[in-house]
Parts: C-alpha cells; sequence; structure tokens
C-alpha cells in the first residue's frame, strides 16, 4: 500500500509556559504502572484531588491505590475542604497507619475559622448591597463563590459566581466571571453550563488574552469530549494554543489536550483532516511532542502501519482507563479507531489476503473476519468474504454507468421543470385563472 506524503520531521519544542525544553514535564503514559506521582505533579487545586481519588477508586493495585489516598491526604490537609478529608480517610481505613486517619481536631479548628470567615464575607456583602456599589457587591460575591468553592460546596460556589453576572462592567468582569463558572461546572459534571460560558465569554467585545482563548478552547473540547461530539471536540484542542501550557492545571495539562486531542481526531478526522489539522500543525505538534507514544501512534496511523498503531494504543489503554474524563470513551473511541484503519486498509484493493490482513492488524483471521462482516452489514465497506479462500473482495461500483443515470436522472427533472413552467404561462397567457369570489356577509 503507498504511503501519501513522507513523514513529518519532530517539531521543534515550543519554549514558552512549560511547552518545549528542559521545563516539560515527561508524560507518564507508558507501558508500565502509572507513575502517580509524577501524574498527580501535573495538576493543581481540586482537579488533582479529584483525579487522585478516581484513581484510587478505579486501579485494581493497592500499592498504587494506597499511594493514590496519601497523596490526597496530604493535599487536603493544605487546603480547607474538610468532609473531603473525611472521604478519603474513610478510603484509607487505616491501611497507611494512625497518621492518616480522620483528624478531627484540625477539622473542628477548619470549620470553626471558615464559620467566622463565613460571617465576615456576609456582612460585608451585606453592607455592599445597602450601599449599591456594584464593583463592591461583585467582588462580594466573588469572596463568596471563592470561599465556597475552597471548603468543598461546589453549588453554593456556582450560585455565587453566577450572581456576579449582573454586576458586571467591564468585557474583563465578564470573563472573570465565565471562567469561575466554567471551573465549577466542570467539577459539577455540569457541561451544558461550559458550553455556554465558553460562548458568553468568546462573544465579549473586547479581543481576548491567547491564554484565556487557549483555556475556553480546551474547556469547549471538554464539554465536546464528554457529550461523544468526538469531531468537535478534536477540532478544539488541535487548535488551542501553545499559550496555554500549565496555565491551566487546575482543569487540564498539555499532556492531556495531546492525547484527547488525537484520539478524538484519529476517531473522527478523514485522513486529509488528519494531515492538515494533526500532523502539519505545528501548535499541535508541540503538544505532541510532551507524548511520544501518543506522536508515534498518530504517524504510524497516517503511514497506514496500522499494527503498530494499534499496539500503542493497547499499551496506553490501561492508563487511559484510569483518566477522569477519557474513562467512559477509551472503548468508543478505539472501535472507532480500528475500524476506520480496517477500511483504510482494504479501500485501494480489489481485492484482500485476509492472511495476510490479520498479519498486518496482528489478529487472527477468524476474528479479522467477524470485524470486515460487522463493517459490510452496517455497509461501511462495499465488499464480500469468500471464507473459503480467505480473500475479500470489493464492490467496486461502475462509475461510467452511475453517471449516465445521474446524467439521465438530471435531464428528466429539467424536463419536467420546463414543462411545468411552459403550462403556467400558457394559463396566465389566456386568462386562465381562479379567482376567489368575494364573501357575502
Amino acid at each position: 500500500m503507498d504511503v501519501e506524503g513522507e513523514m513529518p520531521a519532530a517539531a521543534a519544542a515550543a519554549v514558552a509556559n512549560g511547552l518545549g525544553g528542559d521545563e516539560a514535564t515527561p508524560a507518564p503514559f507508558s507501558a508500565e504502572q502509572l507513575d502517580v506521582e509524577a501524574y498527580a505533579a501535573q495538576y493543581s487545586g481540586r482537579t488533582r484531588l479529584a483525579r487522585l481519588i478516581f484513581i484510587s477508586d478505579r486501579c485494581g493495585v493497592e500499592a498504587m491505590q494506597l499511594e493514590a489516598l496519601r497523596m490526597a491526604y496530604d493535599e487536603i490537609k493544605r487546603g480547607e475542604d474538610t468532609q473531603l478529608h473525611r472521604d478519603v480517610a474513610l478510603k484509607i481505613n487505616g491501611r497507611l497507619g494512625p497518621r492518616y486517619s480522620v483528624d478531627q481536631t484540625w477539622a473542628d479548628t477548619v470549620n470553626r475559622r471558615a464559620e467566622q470567615r463565613k460571617e465576615k464575607l456576609e456582612n460585608e456583602l451585606n453592607g455592599y448591597r445597602t450601599n449599591l456599589i456594584k464593583e463592591s457587591i461583585r467582588m462580594g460575591y466573588n469572596d463568596m463563590g471563592d470561599f465556597f468553592y475552597a471548603h468543598g460546596q461546589l453549588s453554593d460556589a456556582f450560585k455565587s459566581y453566577i450572581r456576579t453576572r449582573d454586576y458586571c462592567t467591564t468585557s474583563k468582569h465578564i470573563v472573570q466571571m465565565c471562567m469561575n463558572v466554567i471551573l465549577v461546572s466542570i467539577e459539577l459534571g455540569q457541561f451544558a453550563h461550559v458550553s455556554n460560558y465558553v460562548s458568553k465569554a468568546e462573544q465579549t467585545p473586547d479581543l481576548l488574552d491567547p491564554i484565556i482563548v487557549a483555556k475556553l478552547r480546551a474547556a469547549a473540547g471538554l464539554a465536546y469530549l464528554e457529550t461523544k461530539k468526538y469531531k468537535l471536540a478534536a477540532r478544539k484542542f488541535v487548535d488551542t494554543g501553545i499559550e496555554l501550557g500549565n496555565n491551566y492545571s487546575e482543569v487540564i495539562a498539555p499532556q492531556d489536550v495531546a492525547v484527547y486531542g488525537a484520539l478524538c481526531a484519529l476517531a473522527s478526522f478523514d485522513r486529509s483532516d488528519l494531515k492538515s489539522k494533526v500532523i502539519n500543525n505545528i501548535n499541535f505538534r508541540n503538544f505532541l511532542e510532551l507524548v511520544p507514544e501518543v506522536r508515534e501512534l498518530v504517524n504510524d496511523f497516517y503511514a497506514s502501519c496500522y499494527g503498530s498503531c494499534l499496539g500503542h494504543l493497547e499499551k496506553l489503554k490501561p492508563n487511559l482507563l484510569l483518566d477522569i474524563h477519557l474513562h467512559e470513551h477509551v472503548e468508543t473511541l478505539y472501535m472507532d479507531i480500528r475500524h476506520k484503519a480496517i477500511i483504510q486498509y482494504t479501500l485501494p484493493f480489489i481485492s484482500v489476503d485476509l492472511n495476510t490482513m490479520a498479519a498486518a492488524f496482528k489478529t487472527s483471521v477468524s476474528l479479522l473476519e467477524k470485524e470486515l462482516a460487522a463493517l459490510i452489514t452496517a455497509n461501511k465497506i462495499q465488499a464480500r468474504i469468500d471464507s473459503h479462500n480467505k480473500i475479500l473482495y470489493a464492490r467496486h461500483a461502475d462509475q461510467r454507468n452511475t453517471t449516465f443515470q445521474r446524467v439521465l436522472q438530471t435531464g428528466n427533472e429539467f424536463e419536467r421543470d420546463v414543462k411545468s413552467m411552459l403550462l403556467r404561462a400558457n394559463l396566465l397567457k389566456h386568462d386562465y385563472t381562479q379567482r376567489t369570489g368575494q364573501r357575502k356577509m
């Protein structure tokens, strides 16, 4: 099979915002067990905690589970979310010793301080509302939202951030409100709100900062991914600017942009889009450099090295199943990518030896035959299978006959339209029209 074009050379690493050079964090994706510490280091804030807890719930290795819980426990103690502290301590269940049990003294101190802080913020906000100072009211609601967010009361934080909308006086205020709502909505899993507020932020009249634009595209990509609109998600991720860097670590890491974007693109883009929007995309190439295995599987897919591509995917799969956003979509994306590879492999040929094809895909002939039969039944491959000789025969349409049929149909439609116009013209010429009579009162 001929390969279209040459394989592109490795992209020059981006030097800004943690996307290249010696400052880039190496991707923890490999065939080996996930490096929990390296993985968690890519994130900050509540998403680091959420991902660590998710890993502990999903992985089947106790050592990895306890490592994730230990890191989550230590991270929580540096914050103010006492409920999450209790939840993680219960998950640990004494397996890490007495130091990692519920620290009731710490929880009581944090709760007492939180009540005092909350009372102070409410009094300040009431004073601002009495004096009708819009900017102070907006900042008061923002402070309340930050307070609730820090203490894990996400629904209350969402309401407080939303209330700042009526008191925004500049485009900068609107963008800040949108970014706060997007952050909380992602953690609440309310991705409809994410899409809505990304649109609101993008519609502000002032020119947005490149970092804000990159954040909005990454958030929109997540929203499309969660709603299984993989092609739209791929477009957003591959259009995300290198300015993102590590500036959005409270939501997504640059390595995630590479992985999510590449998998969605492989599952949904056609060959020309894959070449122009992924492989030749300088911005996205910088993201791919952070995850070499993903970069290689994209290049292998485009070079029609499907066995190598699918092998890389299988190596990545265990770790991708531990990703908080991607785990639900791994099986669907993998199936779509595999089916697309099979379709592209068969497309140029009149006949294909199933033994050769099975070797290329590193599978058995019987399993490959079942996959091909399913694709033929779904009308995704125009072919028939010779099960005895193990050969796939393509059913290529007769282009000459199809062209003649299309021309004949066009001619018939043209003749019908002309006759209809002539009939109408003659009716008008001879004043042969139906007039509605006047209604009698």
